[in-house]
């Protein structure tokens, strides 16, 4: 699977992260430590996020810990390009 990964590093609860996307529609995960571990190895996951038709998408960190942004076109067609802001709480 190719995905565009954005690794957060410690966030607290209420960081806001923006993505934007130039280009189609992509998927938009907003992952932590051990749901993107799953993710990538084909695991069973939850995230925060989802199917992203339009740019700047906010998700709200939910709990502090580590944190990752995986991009991905998941059985979309086309191209896209991203790019990440994390606006601490």
């Amino acid at each position: 699977m190719s995905f565009t990964h954005y690794d957060l590093g410690h966030r607290s609860s209420g960081d806001i992260v923006e993505v934007a996307l130039s280009g189609n529609a992509a998927h938009v995960r907003l992952m932590d430590d051990q749901n993107f571990s799953n993710y990538r190895n084909g695991r069973q996951y939850r995230f925060l996020g989802g199917l992203a038709k339009r740019s700047l998408i906010r998700l709200q960190v939910s709990n502090p810990g580590h944190w990752h942004v995986a991009v991905d076109l998941s059985g979309l067609q086309g191209s896209t390009k991203s790019s990440i802001r994390v606006i601490s709480a």
